[in-house]
């Protein structure tokens, strides 16, 4: 079972004395943070990519292939209404954007399960409804 997530890490890179940043993604061990609290867990979980407020700023979104989505548009993208079983699955993994392309992003169930079967659902809900809080 997959047991780490991608961490991003800005790597200072000495090329003829100058200091030149190369963002580059890493993997690490996922950190167990309270089931409980949303807000953590996207802090923890998503805002290396995302960004702290969801719009897709993170400080791994220069070493990514493809821009993270703005996940404050969601509801915009569709209609005004925020699609939560959509969300969900795709935040577990279990469904792919087409329009992305091939999936970059983890797939946080597995992750989840890993650490807790009994809260990978509830994690998955929280991050849900805290994304679906970020809505502008």
């Amino acid at each position: 079972m997959i047991r780490h997530v991608l961490v991003a890490s800005a790597i200072l890179a000495f090329s003829a004395g100058a200091a030149i940043a190369q963002p580059k993604i890493e993997k690490g061990p996922i950190k167990p943070v309270a089931a409980s609290d949303a807000p953590l867990m996207f802090s923890t979980y998503c805002a290396v990519c995302h960004g702290k407020e969801g719009k897709g700023n993170g400080p791994a979104a220069a070493a990514l292939a493809k821009v993270p989505a703005d996940l404050t548009r969601i509801s915009a993208r569709n209609g005004g209404k925020f699609p939560d079983v959509r969300v969900r699955r795709y935040i577990e993994g279990l469904d792919e954007v087409a329009a992305h392309g091939t999936r970059d992003m983890p797939m946080w169930g597995g992750l989840f399960n890993a650490l807790s079967r009994d809260t990978a659902q509830l994690r998955v809900a929280a991050l849900a409804d805290y994304v679906k809080s970020l809505q502008q």
